[in-house]
């Protein structure tokens, strides 16, 4: 049984990330969101919130960083999935760090070209996946199906 990080900011990216719930079934899960309301809501047990953060906000994403990094390595996860966005961008840049596997799933909503956090997870995480079939190229992101 693989330890999973699932990590996901609110919106649109939490709910494409509970599409993929089933694939976390018989796994030890733990999600982690910016909305604390959010994982009671889905009906999950085991979750923690990260602070939410953006570019355009340094001291934020400093504190989103030491979070994601104290929470990746306290959890020490064997696997480490997000489908957005800067959050689950700096897990994944941690999680390799301690050796996890990553994935990133750009999200839906990115019909004509990967977002910014898409092309950075493009040089950090394992396989990064776009949704839409016309943005996949042979050197990633790759194209498995959409998820909404």
């Amino acid at each position: 049984m693989s330890k999973v990080l699932a990590v996901a900011s609110g919106g649109g990216h939490w709910e494409q990330l509970m599409r993929l719930r089933e694939a976390f079934d018989g796994h030890d899960i733990t999600f982690a969101t910016t909305d604390a309301d959010l994982p009671e809501r889905s009906g999950i047990t085991r979750s923690v919130v990260l602070p939410d953060c953006n570019r355009d906000e340094p001291l934020r994403a400093l504190r989103c960083l030491l979070a994601s990094a104290a929470l990746v390595l306290r959890l020490r996860p064997d696997v480490i999935v997000s489908t957005g966005a800067a959050p689950g961008l700096l897990c994944i840049a941690i999680g390799r760090l301690t050796g996890a596997r990553t994935l990133w799933v750009d999200s839906v909503a990115n019909a004509e070209r990967l977002s910014m956090s898409g092309k950075l997870a493009m040089k950090l995480a394992h396989r990064t996946l776009t949704q839409w079939e016309h943005l996949a190229r042979p050197d990633g992101p790759e194209y498995a199906g959409a998820v909404l």
